[in-house]
């Protein structure tokens, strides 16, 4: 016979105010049977999209045995990246979401996949705002946690900001860009340089994303000035 498992209901939700950056929330409502438990949490700096992920990892992580999980949550980018199979294909793919795009909030994907490999989680969204009770109350928990004094660092968040700050030096054409990790590409300057410039690039480097442009010293060619020597 097939292992008969408790079913267990979770609503989620996550906030951030203002997104991205600023702090965030998210509140989780489970129901077992008759018994009905609360979590909520936040963050001093992160992203809506992560508290919403941060919300589902607060509630399965709370669930003591294996579990049959129905999992409702007012954020597509959360279900219908579950359902359609998107974050399998991306952990598959090396967290490459196409050949030039890199997969965000990896860490929090990672450890949904984790507990979603112990529970069978079925998620299923449920349109925010409606008037359902569960749903507005894990709204109202989220909001209220973004608010507290002395919130801790959202570690994967901080890091990555963190990263993207950092001055690495992009010279070559395949390095991932600063600010989203798509690979860069070389450009060739449509105009063509002034005879009265001491120098001029005779290419770039662009983000075909964010279209963020790196000019590479390597790149950099000097006109012959005229002779002023009078003598």
């Amino acid at each position: 016979m097939s292992e008969e498992l408790e079913h267990v209901v979770i609503y989620t939700d996550g906030a951030c105010d203002p997104n991205p950056g600023g702090p965030g929330g998210y509140g989780v409502v489970l129901r077992f049977g008759d018994k009905r438990k609360e979590l909520s949490g936040g963050f001093r700096s992160t992203t809506n999209n992560r508290m919403e992920l941060y919300a589902a990892i607060a509630g399965l992580e709370a669930l003591k045995a294996k579990c049959r999980v129905t999992l409702y949550s007012d954020s597509q980018y959360l279900v219908n990246a579950m359902t359609q199979g998107w974050v399998k294909r991306w952990s598959q793919n090396g967290w490459w979401i196409s050949k030039k795009e890199k997969a965000a909030n990896m860490d929090l994907w990672k450890r949904l996949l984790s507990l979603c490999e112990i529970h069978q989680v079925a998620f299923v969204w449920v349109r925010g705002h409606a008037g359902n009770p569960d749903n507005e109350r894990c709204d109202q928990l989220s909001l209220m946690a973004l608010k507290r004094n002395d919130l801790p660092a959202d570690k994967g968040y901080e890091q990555s900001a963190d990263d993207k700050c950092r001055k690495i030096s992009i010279t070559e054409e395949g390095q991932p860009c600063r600010d989203c990790s798509t690979p860069v590409v070389k450009r060739v300057p449509r105009k063509r340089p002034k005879r009265d410039q001491a120098y001029y690039f005779e290419y770039y480097l662009h983000c075909p994303k964010c279209h963020t442009m790196y000019l590479v010293e390597e790149a950099k060619r000097y006109f012959e000035q005229p002779s002023t020597d009078l003598r």
